[in-house]
């Protein structure tokens, strides 16, 4: 009799599994669902915002239907591109937003920067105003150094754009080349030169 009290009681005390609630589960994930979309909307309200502010930038640069000798060339990605010295105010007007493939060219006329599947453009030589290793831009940040920061004049507004070489060790002969002839232009020299002509 005392077995079976027992054993009894014990059955008293198990309960059953209790039931998974699907309708509590499904309402959690639809809910967090909307709230991605919200963010995602939000974000690309935002782009467009800033697209629409940065309105007045004139259209970019094309590459002249003669460019000159090749210099140097980079096959890498762009990073996006900055008002220059604030690294985290993005352009994005004209495309310049978009993160790409690249492939970049020096000549004497300037930096023809080709991006497949996003615009194009070049940046005269006249424009440039140098160039130098850094580790962010628009929101990326590499290794030290890792990045090729150049800076030139779009209309009235200086931009840092900022490139990786899918080879680092090319980063240094584009800053001396770079830097050199923005150093050539700005020369006191070449500055009285051009004023006697």
């Amino acid at each position: 009799m005392a077995g079976l009290a027992g054993f009894a009681g014990l059955a008293a005390e198990q309960k059953s599994q209790d039931v998974t609630d699907w309708a509590a589960r499904i309402g959690w994930v639809v809910g967090l669902l909307l709230v991605i979309a919200l963010v995602y909307w939000l974000m690309r309200e935002g782009w467009k915002w800033r697209g629409t502010l940065q309105g007045d930038l004139p259209e970019l640069p094309q590459a002249p239907a003669e460019p000159g000798e090749p210099r140097l060339r980079m096959g890498g990605r762009y990073h996006g591109s900055t008002t220059a010295g604030q690294w985290l105010d993005r352009i994005v007007a004209h495309g310049l937003g978009t993160r790409s493939r690249v492939e970049l060219t020096l000549t004497d006329q300037g930096v023809s920067v080709v991006r497949p599947g996003a615009q194009d453009f070049f940046i005269p030589a006249a424009e440039l105003r140098g160039a130098r290793l850094d580790k962010g831009i628009a929101g990326k940040v590499l290794a030290e150094g890792g990045l090729l920061v150049i800076t030139w004049r779009l209309g009235e507004k200086l931009i840092d754009s900022g490139f990786r070489s899918d080879h680092a060790a090319e980063h240094p002969a584009w800053v001396d080349a770079l830097t050199t002839s923005d150093s050539d232009q700005n020369h006191p020299s070449n500055q009285t030169e051009g004023a006697e002509r």
